[in-house]
Parts: structure tokens; sequence; C-alpha cells
């Protein structure tokens, strides 16, 4: 069992930054790969970032590739999100996920455990 515990969501204006983190707890956590997924209102989660075990690799969805960056401290059992440039279509729900399975790190069902998710809204 994992536990992921995501923080550092909040309000900002459109253009500004926040830095989201995610804890984990558990397993050993250099064994699974990492993700931020996020939800609006009446919408499908979306896949938004992954990090492979080592750090290595990481992979962005397009709409947030060159404003959000992904890492990992292997040491610390932690993630995080690092999101400037942000937009109102950036507001959602944050959720950190983890996954010791292959399959297609975009969809949701690859992922194992999820935390409670964390709220980040972008003012206009």
């Amino acid at each position: 069992q994992v536990q992921v515990v995501e923080s550092g969501g909040g309000l900002v204006q459109a253009g500004g930054s926040l830095r989201l983190s995610c804890a984990a707890s558990g397993r050993t956590f250099t064994r699974f790969s990492m993700a931020w997924f996020r939800q609006a209102p009446k919408t499908e989660r979306e896949f938004v970032a992954r990090i492979s075990p080592n750090g290595g690799t990481t992979n962005y969805a397009d709409s947030v590739k060159g404003r959000f960056t992904i890492s990992r401290d292997n040491a610390e059992n932690t993630v995080s999100l690092q999101m400037n440039g942000l937009a109102p279509e950036d507001t959602a729900l944050y959720y950190c996920a983890a996954t010791s399975l292959g399959g297609l790190y975009t969809r949701p069902a690859t992922y194992q455990y999820w935390g409670q998710g964390t709220q980040v809204t972008v003012s206009s």
C-alpha cells in the first residue's frame, strides 16, 4: 500500500505560479512512476505530467508543456509540480498518483494509488 498526500494548491492570478507537492509513504518509493492529473467540474480526469521511477524521464500534456515542470526527490519520497504562467483554464482539482504497473501513462486506470487532491484556482 502507498499513501500519497498533495499540498500547495491555492488561488492565484493569471500569469502567476504555484508549486504543488506530493508526499508518498508506504512501499519503496523508487518502484513507482508518479504522475499529476487534474479534474475540473463536469470534466473527465486528465493527465498533466508524469515522471519515471528514477526521475530520468518526464512526460507532459501538450496543454502544459513549457509551463509546468515535474520533479521528484527519492530521498524524501516527494514529487513536485512547478506551475508557471498559470491561466484560468488550469483551474482544477489536482491529483497525485502512483503506479508500479506498466501501461499507458496518460490513463488514470494505470495508476494504483491516488491522493485526495488539492485545489488550484486561477483568476483572470
